[in-house]
């Protein structure tokens, strides 16, 4: 893929509707630049890295963690943003964005908090991840969080489309001093990072699978999407190694998916005619996407994934020791506040409260898979040393 000329429908960084609090740009950096920067700086991005996306981090070396996933969801969207004539920084710090909210231990991690937060309003990664970029990062004399621009922060609150219904609390409280415009579709570029995030997922959870022996070669053939490129190039390339094999299936089947996002988003393009990010979000229908045939076969992928990986039993093992940690130090804490740490016990209330509830469900989203183990091991391990 090459440069493409600059879409009408692109978001123009020079139009930024700016930042919360205003302050001097760089001189030597765009708006969308500058905000990429700081979340890749960010303590919460380098959390990412001991963050599981499918299998915990000491499970093994290979296995993709919620950072290398981010970075190559940033890699897929930066090169479908460029094709379709975007602002590729917006894209990408979109994408190095998506992932900051999430609980440790993954899907399961998530799970167990906002059950143990269901009484208290929930818990949801799209929502704790503007929270983390507003407030709980403490980097600038001037103002806590980041900073971002309108467009960034936009896109972060939209990963998964428009917040229609009941808004979160915590959402609706910053939505009160900034208005994200909630309701509408997100802008192009934030669009296209939730597309590339699929591709990604789907994609590197198939080689990961692999990878730990959850499913073998043969079970290819079976699955949407992959199973055709998988025959076709053991037929190109016969007696070709396996590793070799794996590796051509999944950058074949990403390039196939983002050709036809691309191709499909082009011709809404053409059908709709929208001059402009802003008449992009008030479509009333997503402009980025996939075709049909490829939009089934994608929900067909995902439904082999969660067949044949998520639920196999090594993952539902390791999902139920997940959930446990998780829920044991939500209700320690929960009654206890005295033993959460001091910036967080600041936090808190009485025990049992809404406010303590929150307090203790931020403390724990922010922990690392490993941070998790260590804190309950220090907290329900009586062999331990009391520290």
């Amino acid at each position: 893929m090459i440069h493409a000329a600059p879409a009408r429908y692109a978001t123009r960084p020079e139009r930024s509707r700016g930042r919360l609090h205003p302050e001097p740009e760089s001189p030597t950096r765009g708006v969308f630049q500058r905000d990429r920067d700081r979340i890749v700086h960010s303590t919460a991005f380098r959390r990412l890295e001991y963050k599981t996306q499918v299998f915990v981090y000491h499970e093994g070396d290979h296995y993709r963690t919620r950072l290398t996933h981010s970075l190559e969801v940033a890699q897929i969207a930066r090169s479908a943003a460029r094709e379709l004539g975007l602002d590729e920084d917006l894209a990408e710090a979109l994408a190095l964005a998506h992932d900051l909210g999430h609980p440790p231990f993954g899907h399961a991690g998530e799970e167990a908090l906002d059950a143990a937060m269901a009484p208290f309003g929930g818990f949801d990664h799209n929502t704790h991840a503007l929270r983390v970029l507003t407030d709980f990062e403490r980097r600038y004399a001037d103002f806590d969080g980041l900073n971002l621009t309108w467009e960034t922060l936009e896109g972060v609150a939209k990963h998964n489309g428009p917040v229609n219904g009941a808004v979160p609390d915590t959402l609706a409280a910053y939505n009160r001093r900034h208005d994200l415009e909630l309701g509408s579709f997100a802008g192009p570029e934030a669009q296209t990072a939730a597309q590339a995030d699929d591709i990604a997922y789907c994609n590197h959870d198939i080689d990961d699978a692999l990878r730990a022996g959850l499913i073998d070669l043969e079970a290819l053939a079976e699955a949407p999407l992959v199973g055709g490129v998988a025959a076709d190039i053991a037929r190109r390339y016969p007696g070709l190694e396996r590793d070799r094999l794996v590796h051509e299936v999944i950058r074949r089947t990403i390039d196939s998916m983002v050709r036809d996002l691309v191709g499909e988003t082009r011709a809404r393009a053409r059908r709709l005619r929208p001059d402009g990010a802003a008449a992009v979000r008030a479509l009333g229908e997503p402009l980025v996407g996939f075709s049909d045939g490829m939009r089934a076969g994608a929900a067909a992928l995902k439904a082999f994934l969660q067949a044949r990986i998520y639920r196999h039993y090594r993952v539902n093992r390791m999902a139920l020791k997940a959930r446990r940690v998780v829920t044991d130090l939500f209700r320690l804490f929960l009654d206890e506040p005295g033993c959460l740490p001091t910036r967080w016990a600041a936090r808190a209330d009485a025990p049992g409260s809404p406010g303590t509830a929150r307090a203790v469900a931020d403390y724990i989203a922010g922990m690392t898979d490993r941070y998790a183990l260590t804190e309950h091991a220090r907290l329900f391990d009586v062999s331990l040393q009391f520290r």
